[in-house]
């Protein structure tokens, strides 16, 4: 990114669609000459100037799930805020929404814009904090996307450390349960950090990746149905006989479980679960076992809950990943924060 130093800011950056260089001037118009475009990233990247706050408002829009819980977070009437998301699409020559009775659905081109509009958003705010040169944050936003698993550790570790060097910035975190749609939102600029975790450790072009370590998959024991041996481990051939709430398909977890039957282990799965969130709640109600990665270990511990290595061990591989250049402060800070964590944290 360049920023100069006079009353204009230029940013570069290079949207999804293409590597011309997009230009930010003042601190209320996209611009960058050009004729014609046909769709309204080519219309932001080519065509005529577009008010950054209607880029803004789209945004509210899409992040609030229609126009009156966005007016309401902007301050502004809902007619107002109408008005200028019209006054947007007559721009670009498109519709960005489809208005169903009260709900507003994007559109197939209100899609595409969301991303690149994400990284004009974010590139202002970069240049606009450079050109303040600030000391420290005092104040912005980071969006990341995570795994269920890698959202309990080592996000929670990190973002602790995190807000206790800049606990003005807001951390927006939203849900993804595979790595290709945590690499896709961060490709795309809907979010600038993804944790996620895989069988294999993560190899991409086109994002930067920070291995964080690797989390073995664990049982998380059934209080009601403890009939294992004293230890700290068992074989994949112990859960014979034993229920099992698990996963759902296309995770590792759920893997080790087919696995295992798949080699004639008697396992039965009483219940099959999206939400992690609900499988220690069902573990601590005497449902049936579950297999997780070791990052679930600590809460599993605290709820009273006995763990158990399983062998031989899987691992779930655990990076961060991001875009190679055009980061917001925040997002850099936070690189930071993920470097010190993966160098001094050995794997769960």
């Amino acid at each position: 990114m360049a920023v100069s130093t006079n009353s204009r800011i230029h940013v570069r950056a290079s949207l999804r669609t293409g590597g011309k260089p997009l230009r930010l001037i003042g601190v209320g118009y996209v611009s960058l000459r050009g004729r014609h475009a046909r769709d309204p990233r080519d219309r932001i990247r080519e065509g005529h100037g577009v008010d950054t706050r209607k880029l803004k408002y789209f945004l509210a829009v899409v992040d609030h799930g229609g126009f009156g819980r966005a007016a309401e977070h902007l301050l502004i009437a809902q007619p107002s805020l109408s008005q200028t998301i019209a006054g947007l699409e007559k721009e670009l020559g498109v519709p960005l929404f489809h208005r169903i009775g009260r709900r507003a659905v994007l559109s197939e081109a209100g899609k595409e814009l969301v991303g690149p509009a994400r990284l004009v958003m974010r590139d202002l705010d970069a240049a606009q904090s450079a050109v303040q040169a600030l000391q420290g944050m005092r104040s912005g936003r980071l969006d990341i996307i995570t795994m269920p698993s890698p959202g309990v550790e080592p996000l929670t570790s990190m973002i602790a450390g995190f807000a206790r060097m800049h606990p003005s910035v807001r951390l927006n975190v939203v849900a993804a349960f595979t790595p290709e749609e945590v690499i896709e939102s961060v490709r795309s600029g809907s979010t600038e950090i993804g944790l996620a975790g895989s069988p294999t450790p993560i190899r991409v072009a086109g994002v930067q990746v920070l291995e964080l370590g690797r989390q073995p998959l664990i049982l998380i024991v059934n209080p009601q149905a403890d009939t294992f041996n004293p230890g700290t481990a068992i074989q994949r051939e112990d859960l014979g006989g034993h229920r099992l709430i698990a996963s759902q398909r296309g995770s590792l977890m759920r893997w080790l479980v087919d696995d295992a039957l798949a080699h004639g282990v008697d396992v039965e799965i009483v219940a099959e679960v999206a939400h992690r969130t609900s499988i220690l709640p069902l573990v601590l109600a005497g449902v049936g076992h579950a297999v997780l990665p070791s990052s679930w270990a600590p809460l599993a511990h605290t709820s009273g809950l006995r763990t158990l290595l399983i062998e031989p061990v899987s691992y779930l591989d655990v990076a961060i990943v991001s875009r190679k250049e055009d980061l917001t402060p925040a997002a850099r800070a936070f690189l930071k924060v993920a470097e010190a964590h993966a160098q001094v944290s050995p794997d769960q």
